[in-house]
C-alpha cells in the first residue's frame, strides 16, 4: 500500500472528479475513491441534497460501493483517498470497515475528525487505528470548497 507521490496525486484527482460531480448537483464538493491493489473499487461524492439522506457523504458512498464489489464489510488492504479530512461519522465508518489507510487533501477545521478537531482514526482507545496522511493536492482540494462557499454566500 505504498504509493508514489504520482500515484497519490492520480487517485486524489479521481477524488476531485467525484467532488466535481457533487458540485454539479449543488452539493458540498467533497469526493472520495477507495483503492485496492492499484484499482479503484469504490467512488463517492456528497449527495445529501440529491438523495435527501443525511449520511450520504463521499466516504460512505465509496465504502458502500466497495463493500458490494468486494462482497465483504471488511475493506482490508485498501486506501481511501478523500479531498477533505473526514468528519466524525465518516471516520467512524472508516474504522468500522477496517480500512487501514486514509489519504486526504485539505484539513477540515470545522468538522475534521482525523486530526483537526478530533483524532478518531488514530485514537489508541479504539480497537482499529488507521494510518493517516494529508496534504496531497491540498490547495486544489481546499479551493473547490472555498469557491463553493464563497459562491453560496453571494447567493
Amino acid at each position: 500500500m505504498d504509493y508514489t507521490i504520482e500515484e497519490k496525486e492520480f487517485f486524489m484527482r479521481g477524488a476531485l472528479k467525484e467532488a466535481e460531480l457533487a458540485l454539479a448537483n449543488d452539493e458540498i464538493p467533497i469526493g472520495c475513491v477507495l483503492v485496492k491493489d492499484g484499482e479503484i473499487i469504490g467512488r463517492g461524492h456528497n449527495a445529501r441534497e440529491e438523495l435527501q439522506r443525511a449520511v450520504m457523504h463521499a466516504e460512505i458512498m465509496a465504502i458502500e460501493e466497495a463493500n458490494q464489489r468486494e462482497e465483504s464489510w471488511r475493506l482490508l488492504d485498501t486506501t481511501l483517498f478523500v479531498t477533505i479530512e473526514p468528519c466524525v461519522m465518516c471516520s467512524g465508518a472508516i474504522g468500522l470497515a477496517r480500512i487501514p489507510k486514509v489519504i486526504y487533501g485539505a484539513k477540515n477545521q470545522k468538522f475534521g475528525a482525523a486530526g483537526s478537531l478530533y483524532d478518531i482514526l488514530t485514537d489508541e482507545r479504539l480497537n482499529h487505528r488507521v494510518e493517516v496522511e494529508s496534504g496531497i493536492l491540498a490547495e486544489e482540494c481546499a479551493a473547490i470548497m472555498q469557491n463553493f462557499f464563497r459562491n453560496r454566500r453571494k447567493k
